[in-house]
């Protein structure tokens, strides 16, 4: 029988994980009374919230309970704490890399304003990034629900601060608002500007959202992705142009995507040849960090250890990290394989 290896060991980058999302349910307690924030009850509860935002009604209640625990981030210690316990995180999950995405126009009015809120930003992550060793950089995300011209501020700022620690640029929110076209300068921005474009699409919509972020976005990542599974054709796609799908299982099933684990279409991607990375979303509200994502894919998907590398290296490959960076990553998953 083959030996099973610790997902929590295996080298991997981490390329889908929200910023306020990515937050310990203990920190949000803790600076919930510090600012004496009243939380709602499904976040001071000690558990995993239950979601389901296949409705407008039942993504609106995902919003506010982000946005409650949002509110809690309010001085630049916190930032730096929750950029130092994500790290944390990752780290012990065998994380080598973290792409963490970010608005910083949801953080601007208690940090000093847009320019002010990504710079406290990025010096956390260049801090965290140089005393932890976990290599960190920054996506910047612009929302579908705010005017397509916030997007291309956001774009241009985002450019802006490329060398210190920007590598992409995002699309976030209800992808059931707002046409993917309607972003395509802010996106035309970013690219032009060398960051990588990485828009959420088919995840609450169907296989169309993701033609949309191909044709209109020209995305090289994107954010979820499962439902091009209902497309062969546009499986075919993603596979010829290597244009990897960040898949988050959990989230996936906690927002009513799918009703279990079991029907998150990992093994159709995978069949179709589509690159994969997986994520954990916004750990906060699903309740499972990275490395549970590798133990879904194996206990739920039959994935074996050699699968699991693969995956691990899709993951790095997709990742904006340096060559450098991005080969030793490789050799040491390689070695966890070997062991």
């Amino acid at each position: 029988m083959d030996r099973v290896r610790d997902v929590r060991s295996l080298p991997k980058a981490h390329l889908h994980l929200h910023f306020t999302g990515s937050m310990r349910p203990g920190t949000l307690l803790e600076l919930a009374d510090k600012y004496g924030v009243s939380l709602p009850d499904a976040l001071s509860g000690g558990r995993p919230p239950r979601l389901r935002a296949t409705d407008e009604r039942g993504w609106f209640r995902f919003q506010r309970l982000y946005d409650a625990a949002r509110a809690c981030l309010r001085a630049p210690e916190d930032i730096q704490r929750l950029v130092r316990e994500a790290a944390e995180e990752d780290l012990a999950d065998g994380s080598h890399w973290l792409e963490i995405q970010v608005d910083p126009t949801s953080y601007a009015p208690r940090l000093g304003g847009l320019i002010p809120a990504l710079e406290i930003i990025l010096d956390a992550v260049e801090t965290t990034s140089r005393e932890t060793g976990l290599g960190m950089r920054v996506l910047v995300a612009a929302s579908r629900i705010r005017h397509p011209l916030d997007a291309r501020t956001l774009a241009r700022l985002a450019v802006r601060y490329r060398d210190r620690g920007v590598v992409g640029f995002g699309l976030s929110n209800d992808e059931r608002r707002g046409m993917a076209r309607d972003f395509d300068r802010a996106f035309a921005i970013a690219r032009d500007g060398g960051l990588l474009a990485a828009p959420h699409g088919g995840e609450l919509s169907g296989p169309a959202s993701v033609r949309d972020c191909l044709d209109d976005l020209r995305a090289a990542r994107i954010g979820h992705g499962v439902r091009a599974a209902e497309d062969p054709y546009l499986l075919e796609r993603l596979a010829a142009a290597r244009v990897t799908c960040e898949v988050c299982p959990a989230s996936n099933v906690a927002l009513g995507v799918y009703e279990t684990l079991a029907e998150v279409p990992l093994r159709t991607l995978w069949a179709a040849g589509v690159p994969m990375a997986l994520g954990a979303d916004d750990p906060l509200l699903f309740g499972s960090r990275l490395a549970a994502q590798y133990e879904i894919a194996r206990e739920h998907h039959g994935f074996d250890d050699a699968e699991l590398a693969e995956l691990a290296r899709q993951s790095v490959r997709a990742s904006a990290a340096p060559d450098d960076v991005r080969e030793k990553i490789l050799v040491s998953i390689d070695e966890w394989l070997a062991v």
